[in-house]
């Protein structure tokens, strides 16, 4: 557990948050993007729960929006991309979009759901139900319990940072309730290490 406590502190830097993911992580964001988000250049872009806004090396040229509770990662993300998009330390609510709703094209949430209890989650997706346009699209990212999954996969879910790590079929339940159609694919390699993820496309 000790390592774990580490691990989180670690984890709550902007600078350690990087560099575990580019350890861990590899190419995931190329991967994420490409198979399932699949953003285009000029759309308007809400990345809800951005952390230090990473995704913006891999976006093409879009109006981008990151929110975030830690106002490390926030002061971070306006430091390193300043210019590119607007950055505001907020939390999870409809006044967040209050003078842009119905105005944005895609919505992400990536690693964010499973560290939200089922009510927090579900003002998340009237957030994103809200702030897309006609045709727009959520992507939500979050690691994902199987049956079938190793024993190395399930520890580490475990252990996440995330308390709220689901199954498909109730992270499937909880965007239903918002959203009408919900597309949900399971990953196991996008991580350096056994992983599963869960990818849903809410429209």
């Amino acid at each position: 557990m000790k390592i774990i406590n580490k691990l989180s502190t670690v984890l709550s830097s902007p600078a350690g948050y990087r560099l575990f993911s580019k350890l861990v992580g590899g190419d995931v964001w190329q991967t994420h993007l490409a198979d399932h988000v699949k953003p285009m250049a000029g759309e308007k872009i809400l990345d809800i729960g951005c952390g230090p806004a990473d995704v913006l090396n891999h976006l093409p040229d879009c109006d981008y929006t990151g929110i975030d509770i830690s106002p490390a990662y926030i002061a971070s993300a306006q430091k390193r991309f300043e210019g590119r998009g607007r950055f505001h330390c907020k939390g999870i609510g409809l006044a967040t979009v209050e003078h842009e709703q119905g105005s944005f094209d895609l919505a992400l949430a990536t690693g964010v759901l499973h560290h939200l209890d089922d009510e927090t989650a579900g003002e998340l997706f009237k957030l994103a139900r809200v702030a897309l346009r006609p045709g727009g699209r959520l992507i939500t990212y979050d690691g994902c319990y199987i049956s079938s999954q190793s024993k190395i996969a399930r520890w580490l879910l475990r252990h996440d940072r995330g308390q709220f790590i689901r199954t498909q079929a109730e992270y499937v339940r909880l965007a239903s309730a918002h959203f009408p159609k919900v597309e949900s694919h399971l990953r196991h390699d996008l991580l350096r290490i056994p992983y599963t993820h869960l990818i849903m496309r809410c429209s």
